[in-house]
């Protein structure tokens, strides 16, 4: 057999359940840990990300109205595919970041089905029965606060993403992220995953750029609900904090010196819910 130049990727944006090019048509290098080159990624535009939230939010209502035992099961699903891709992502990590791949993709999927799991059981964690005086029942649960916009960490890149998205779209939330711009293309299969699994259209969304360019249109943006900042650990993140309370959306902080591969904690769950309180008549 004769030697073939093996096919180029071409890595591209997931928006809608589709992948299409920036509208811009830029685009950047991206280069294994030994500084060989990869391939090119999209380079995101503002227009872009506000096509991405456009969409989220379409789909929002749709993914809040599923049960949560079916956002498990769909969360649940993505593990399974991710699973039969294993191989491929630890490769790709490994040429990419230079770290052990295999280790970073094992967590990614045993992160995914420790969301799916809480899917039917957070509400618990943070419902309450309020105690009044009168004839009537009062109770308080989380529900989504809408469309979240994410910006992942350098590293890890795959681990970090899904850890994001993975919070927020079990209590029904649609998100929009901002992938690793050192180390996109393990989001790139990501999104071939979710493209292949049960995950509705619009559902989550991936951008890859540059973070700077998109943060300041996103946190600004008033049909955006929530922005996670944990891809901004150690930086000034004042800017985009006043840039979020002018659209009303709240923000929840990078955590300093995070541990990935730590089994998190609720919290970043809750911090993307709002409080739903029901009151209803009792007695004669």
């Amino acid at each position: 057999m004769t030697d073939r130049i093996a096919v180029r990727r071409t890595p591209k944006l997931f928006v809608g359940g589709a992948f299409p090019r920036s509208e811009s048509g830029r685009s950047y290098p991206v280069d294994a840990s030994d500084g060989t080159y990869l391939a090119h990624a999209a380079l995101a535009s503002r227009k872009d990300a506000r096509d991405a939230v456009q969409v989220a939010r379409k789909a929002q209502p749709g993914w809040a109205g599923r049960t949560a035992y079916n956002r498990g099961q769909v969360l649940y699903r993505v593990a399974e595919i991710l699973e039969g891709r294993a191989e491929q992502l630890a490769d790709e990590l490994d040429a990419a970041t230079g770290g052990d791949g295999a280790a970073e993709v094992a967590a990614t999927i045993d992160r995914l089905v420790w969301y799916a799991g809480w899917a039917d059981k957070v509400s618990l964690v943070d419902a309450t029965i309020n105690p009044v005086a009168g004839s009537y029942l009062s109770w308080t649960t989380p529900g989504p606060t809408g469309v979240v916009v994410a910006f992942a960490p350098e590293q890890p890149a795959l681990l970090g993403l899904v850890e994001l998205v993975a919070a927020a779209v079990v209590t029904g939330n649609t998100v929009v992220a901002v992938t690793s711009h050192a180390h996109p293309l393990p989001a790139v299969s990501l999104a071939e995953v979710m493209a292949t699994s049960d995950v509705p259209g619009g559902v989550v969304n991936l951008l890859t750029g540059d973070r700077d360019e998109l943060v300041e249109r996103l946190a600004s943006h008033r049909d955006v609900n929530a922005l996670d900042l944990a891809g901004f650990a150690g930086q000034d993140i004042t800017p985009h904090e006043v840039a979020a309370a002018g659209a009303f959306a709240r923000v929840v902080p990078p955590v300093p010196e995070i541990d990935w591969y730590a089994t998190p904690s609720p919290r970043r769950m809750l911090a993307l819910t709002e409080a739903k309180t029901v009151w209803h008549p009792v007695g004669t």
